[in-house]
C-alpha cells in the first residue's frame, strides 16, 4: 500500500505518537488535503481528542476516514497504515457488525452499546473481544453530521469475570433452592405475590399468587430482570428501591405498576427485605381497590362539575331576570317619549327621562357588583387609613341602621394602612351594615372594629386564601339572628338571599368576597343562629404613606379659567359622541379620536392638549399606553382614564400614575362634569349650568356607557 510522503506542520498541536504521526503525515494527496485547509469542527474534534488518555477514534466524512489517539493504539493492534484510511478497510473484520451503528450516529443519533462482542483480528491473531462504546454525532455550523467521536472502553475482562461470576451464583442458587424447598411450599398457598430476586433485580423464583395477579408462568418468570415486568414508568422506581436495599436499608414499601400477561396494568403494593443474600418480595394487587377508589372520586368530581353547572344556571337565570327588568324600564319610557314627541305632548318626557336614567343607573349598579364578584372591577387601589374612612363615613351608618340600633365603633389608631380602594371599602362596610340592620328587626347593637394583626403560617392556614403577613381586620358585628351553617357555606353565592322576593338581589355578599379577593384579602363570616353574625374583612397591610389626591391646581392658572383643549379617544361611537358634546357644552375645545393609533397621531402633531379623556380598551395601544406617550409629548398634561371592565393591567394598584383619575362605567354626565373639574382644578360652580341645589340640569344628566 502506497504511505504519501511526511512534511512537518504545526498541527496538531498536542503531543504524543499519534499527533507526531498527523503532523509528519503528508495529507497533500490525501481526500481531505493539508490540515490547513479542514474545517474547523475536525481540527478542534480532532485536537481534543489527540489530548485525552481515553481510548477514543474519529471517524470523517461518509468515506469514515479514520483517527485515533494514542490510548486507541492498544486495542487498534500494529496496524501503523490504519490513519487516514477508512474505516471500512481498517476494521475490515468487524465493519459489517458495526456499520448500521455508524449509519446511525451519522443520521444523528447518538449511540451508545455496553459489552458489545466483535470478533477481530489484532497483534496477529482472531478473537473474540468486548467494548463498552459511545459513537457521538460531530455537526457542522449548519448542522449536519460530518463525522463521529468513538470513544471505547474495552470490557473483555469484565464480560468474563462476570460471566465466570453468573456461573457461580447459578451454583449458588441451586443451592438456596434446595435449602428453602420448605418455604416454597408455603408460598405455594398464599394469594400473595411472593417473589426472590438477586440484588441485580433478576428473579430467581416466584410462587403461584405471582401467576396468578400477573399470568407470567414460573418458567416464563425465573432468570429475567424484574423490570421486564414492570411498567416502563416505573423503571427508575424499581431501580431506585434494588439501589436502597443494596445500600443497607432494611426494609422497602412501594407501590408500582406492573404488567399483566395480556397487556393489562396491575397495582402492586410490595414490601421487600434483604435475607439470606436476596431480595425477598411480598406483594399484594390493589388494581380493584384503586379502581373502586377512582370511580369514587370521579363521582364525586361530576357532583362538583354538576354543582358548578348548577352555580352556574342559578347566576345567569338571575342576570337574566334583573336585566331584563331593567331593560324593560328603559325601553318603555323611550318608546312613551318617542310617541309623546311625536304627539307634541312634552309635559311627561322629563318623567319617562327620569325613569330611564333610573333603571340605566340600576343596570349600571349589577355591572359592577358582577365585576366585584368576578374580581375584575376597576379598583383605584392607595394606601388607606381604614379607621379614618370609617370615622368619615360614621354619620352615613347611623343614618342609615336608624335610632332601634346601638351603633358603636372600635378603631385601633396604631397607625396600620391597608392597601385598597377607599370608596369599594365605604360601599362594603355600607352594605354590610345595611344586612346588619335587617337581620335586627326589632333593634339591637352594631360593632364595628378596626384591629391590626399579624398571621402566622398556623393562623393564615385556618382561611383559605390568606397568606402569612400583616393585615388590618374590620370587623362589622351584630347582635341579629344569625345564620345556621348551611345558610354561612352558600352566603357568598351570588344572587343567594334569605331576605323576601323585591328585598335584596343576593350580590351583596358576593360583591364583597370577589373585592376582598381582588385585593388580596379575605372576607370570614363567623355566624351561629341566635349568635349573631361577625363579618371579618382582612386587608393587606401597606407599608406606603396615606395616598394624596392625584390631581394638582396649575399654579400657572387661575382657579376659574377653564383649559383650552382637550383630546377624547373612546372607540364606542355613542360614548364618544356625548362625551364629546358635553364637553364642548362646558366650554373646550374638543378632538377626538377612535382608537389608540388615531390618537398618538393627533398628540404627535403641532395640536396642544391640556386634558386626555380615553377609554382604557381600544383597539391598537391601550389608553395607558396613549397616557404615557401624551405625557412624553406633553408634560403638563392631565389624564382621566375611563373603563367598565377591568383589564389585568386596570387591576394593578399602580396603575394610575402622577395626575391621573380613574373614571368607572356606566357614568352620567354630572361624574364626568365632577371628575373634570376635580381633575383640573376647575371651580365645582359658577357656569350656570348647575341647579341651586348644585344637581345637574337636564341638559347634563344623561348617562354615558
Amino acid at each position: 500500500m502506497l504511505v504519501p510522503t511526511v512534511v512537518s506542520t504545526d498541527f496538531p498541536k498536542a503531543s504524543g505518537r499519534m499527533s507526531e504521526k498527523v503532523r509528519l503525515y503528508d495529507w497533500s494527496d490525501h481526500p481531505l488535503g493539508p490540515p490547513a485547509q479542514w474545517p474547523l469542527i475536525l481540527r478542534f474534534a480532532l485536537e481534543s481528542m489527540l489530548a485525552t488518555h481515553i481510548p477514543a477514534c474519529l471517524m470523517w466524512g461518509r468515506d469514515h476516514f479514520f483517527f485515533y489517539n494514542d490510548a486507541y493504539g492498544t486495542i487498534l493492534g500494529e496496524k501503523p497504515e490504519a490513519l487516514g484510511l477508512p474505516a471500512s478497510l481498517v476494521w475490515a473484520e468487524v465493519w459489517p457488525a458495526i456499520l448500521p451503528l455508524v449509519e446511525r450516529s451519522f443520521g444523528g443519533e447518538t449511540i451508545f452499546v455496553e459489552d458489545y462482542a466483535l470478533d477481530i483480528y489484532r497483534h496477529g491473531v482472531s478473537e473474540t473481544a468486548y467494548f463498552t462504546f459511545c459513537y457521538s454525532p460531530l455537526r457542522d455550523e449548519r448542522g449536519e453530521v460530518v463525522g463521529i467521536l468513538d470513544t471505547v472502553m474495552e470490557t473483555t475482562g469484565k464480560v468474563i469475570a462476570e460471566t465466570r461470576l453468573r456461573e457461580q451464583n447459578a451454583s449458588l442458587e441451586k443451592l438456596v433452592s434446595a435449602r428453602t424447598a420448605d418455604r416454597n411450599r408455603l408460598w405455594q398457598n398464599s394469594d400473595a405475590l411472593l417473589v426472590v430476586t438477586r440484588f441485580d433485580g433478576v428473579i430467581v423464583t416466584v410462587n403461584p399468587g405471582w401467576t396468578a395477579a400477573l399470568g407470567w408462568t414460573e418458567e416464563e418468570t425465573v432468570g429475567r430482570h424484574i423490570l421486564s415486568f414492570a411498567h416502563p414508568d416505573e423503571t427508575s422506581a424499581v431501580l431506585g428501591e434494588l439501589d436502597r436495599l443494596r445500600g443497607g436499608a432494611e426494609r422497602s414499601q412501594a407501590t408500582q405498576q406492573f404488567r399483566h400477561r395480556d397487556g393489562s396494568d396491575r397495582c402492586i403494593s410490595w414490601t421487600s427485605i434483604p435475607a439470606d443474600g436476596f431480595i425477598q418480595g411480598v406483594g399484594r394487587d390493589i388494581t380493584q381497590e384503586r379502581a373502586q377508589a377512582q370511580a369514587l372520586h370521579d363521582a364525586e368530581e361530576r357532583l362538583r362539575q354538576s354543582q358548578k353547572m348548577e352555580a352556574v344556571g342559578q347566576l345567569t337565570g338571575g342576570i337574566a331576570h334583573d336585566l331584563n327588568n331593567m331593560l324593560q324600564g328603559i325601553v318603555l319610557p323611550l318608546q312613551l317619549i318617542r310617541q309623546r314627541v311625536a304627539q307634541q305632548r312634552y309635559g311627561d318626557v322629563s318623567r319617562y327621562v327620569d325613569a330611564g336614567l333610573a333603571s340605566a343607573r340600576r343596570a349600571g349598579s349589577l355591572t359592577q357588583r358582577l365585576l366585584a364578584f368576578s374580581r375584575r372591577q376597576p379598583l383605584d387601589s392607595r394606601a388607606v387609613d381604614l379607621g379614618e374612612s370609617l370615622r368619615g363615613l360614621e354619620t352615613v351608618l347611623r343614618t342609615t341602621c336608624g335610632e332601634n340600633i346601638t351603633m358603636a365603633m372600635e378603631l385601633d389608631d396604631n397607625g396600620w394602612r391597608a392597601l385598597t380602594d377607599a370608596h369599594q371599602f365605604e360601599s362594603a362596610i355600607l352594605n354590610l351594615a345595611i344586612n346588619a340592620r335587617d337581620a335586627m328587626p326589632q333593634g339591637g347593637q352594631l360593632r364595628i372594629s378596626v384591629r391590626s394583626c399579624s398571621l402566622g403560617e398556623q393562623q393564615a392556614s385556618q382561611h383559605q386564601g390568606l397568606e402569612p403577613g400583616d393585615y388590618v381586620c374590620v370587623t362589622v358585628a351584630d347582635t341579629g339572628t344569625g345564620m345556621p351553617r348551611e345558610v354561612i357555606e352558600r352566603a357568598f353565592d351570588p344572587f343567594f338571599t334569605t331576605k323576601p322576593i323585591g328585598q335584596g338581589t343576593g350580590l351583596g355578599l358576593s360583591m364583597i368576597y370577589g373585592y376582598m379577593r381582588q385585593t388580596g384579602g379575605l372576607a370570614v363570616i363567623d355566624s351561629a343562629e341566635g349568635q349573631g353574625t361577625r363579618v371579618h374583612l382582612y386587608f393587606v397591610r401597606t407599608e406606603a404613606p396615606e395616598a394624596e389626591q392625584r390631581h394638582e391646581v396649575l399654579d400657572s392658572q387661575p382657579a376659574d379659567k377653564r383649559p383650552d383643549s382637550v383630546l377624547v379617544v373612546e372607540d364606542d361611537d355613542t360614548v364618544r359622541s356625548l362625551a364629546v358634546e358635553l364637553l364642548r357644552d362646558m366650554g373646550f375645545q374638543v378632538m377626538q379620536a377612535a382608537s389608540g393609533t388615531e390618537a398618538m397621531a393627533l398628540l404627535s402633531g403641532a395640536l396642544h392638549f391640556d386634558l386626555l379623556l380615553s377609554d382604557v380598551g381600544l383597539p391598537g395601544p391601550n389608553g395607558r399606553q396613549v397616557a404615557d406617550f401624551a405625557r412624553e409629548k406633553l408634560s403638563g398634561i392631565r389624564v382621566i382614564l375611563m373603563t367598565g371592565y377591568a383589564e389585568q393591567a386596570a387591576m394593578n394598584p399602580n396603575f394610575l400614575g402622577p395626575q391621573m383619575e380613574l373614571l368607572v362605567k356606566p357614568f352620567d354626565a354630572q361624574a364626568l362634569v365632577s371628575k373634570v373639574r376635580g381633575v383640573m382644578g376647575l371651580a365645582p360652580a359658577g357656569d350656570g349650568r348647575e341647579g341651586a341645589d348644585g344637581e345637574a340640569t337636564a341638559g347634563e344628566a344623561y348617562p354615558l356607557y
